[in-house]
């Protein structure tokens, strides 16, 4: 179980404890900080969080900036990734298509999703769906995040 995961189950019950997590979880990787993501559930194949809607992240017409959406989806997969990612394994992302469907004119929720048993599958490459969408459900962008997943060096 990775050290991300492992905090994860630590904090998520706790008061504060998913705020706590987002702020580490920024603080482990800083470029998230930009989107101050507040992480609502994260375990095996499955990640999901919150972009809130604030002048640090609109663009000029006052939407949540595209790039912005896209940090929250890399961000949902990443604690995924950290959830499911096998202790003999070790991932990589190597490309990502995101199409944007609509304005995010609300707070936008992240999701990451991957079938667990993709990790332990012959092949590197392990796709997961991502989507964003608006308060009211709307799918603001969605796409494909492919993994590179590999065995982890022995030491």
């Amino acid at each position: 179980m990775t050290e991300v995961y492992t905090m994860w189950q630590k904090l998520a019950g706790r008061p504060l404890g998913k705020r706590i997590f987002g702020i580490g979880y920024g603080l482990k990787v800083p470029y998230f900080r930009t989107i101050r993501p507040r992480f609502t559930e994260v375990r095996p194949g499955f990640g999901e969080l919150v972009i809130r809607k604030r002048r640090g992240v609109l663009n000029h017409i006052g939407t949540v900036h595209a790039i912005a959406v896209c940090n929250g989806l890399e961000a949902a997969m990443g604690a995924m990734a950290e959830a499911t990612v096998p202790d003999s394994k070790r991932w990589l992302p190597k490309g990502m298509e995101v199409a944007y469907t609509a304005k995010s004119t609300s707070d936008i929720t992240c999701t990451a999703e991957s079938d667990p048993a993709h990790w332990l599958a012959g092949s590197p490459d392990v796709p997961v769906t991502v989507t964003a969408r608006r308060d009211d459900g709307t799918v603001v962008a969605e796409g494909t995040i492919h993994l590179w997943v590999t065995d982890r060096p022995k030491r």
